[in-house]
């Protein structure tokens, strides 16, 4: 069945920096379309970044635009997510997922950006 597993997230201080991965399973990772989501207290998952299945065209919230670098690498049925000069605003759980969506989300990984 599909498994998304999210990783690499944790806590750092405002203009830090981080790298988050996500490895897909089960589905043909190659084919999608892939979004990395933010889900925050009190609010529903929005997206923060997206990439196409060959990994040469990407798109990005504007809140992230200029410090988030998403990239893929097909043979390992990996995403990953860039994080540049992390605001507090950054902090949230993320969460990969495909375009059209999967059957099933991940765990997601905890960014906490804070002094």
């Amino acid at each position: 069945q599909v498994q998304l597993v999210e990783s690499g997230g944790g806590w750092v201080q405002p203009g830090e920096s981080l790298r988050i991965s996500c490895v897909g399973s089960g589905f043909h990772f190659p084919g999608y379309f892939m979004r990395w989501y933010r889900q925050t207290p009190g609010q529903g998952r929005e997206v923060v970044a997206g990439i196409s299945a060959e990994g040469d065209r990407t798109v990005y919230d504007d809140s992230v635009k200029g410090r988030f670098i998403i990239s893929r690498d097909n043979a390992k049925n990996s995403m990953y997510l860039q994080m540049s000069s992390l605001k507090p605003e950054d902090t949230g759980v993320y969460y990969c997922n495909g375009a059209p969506l999967l059957d099933s989300w991940g765990q997601g990984t905890q960014v906490t950006v804070s002094s």
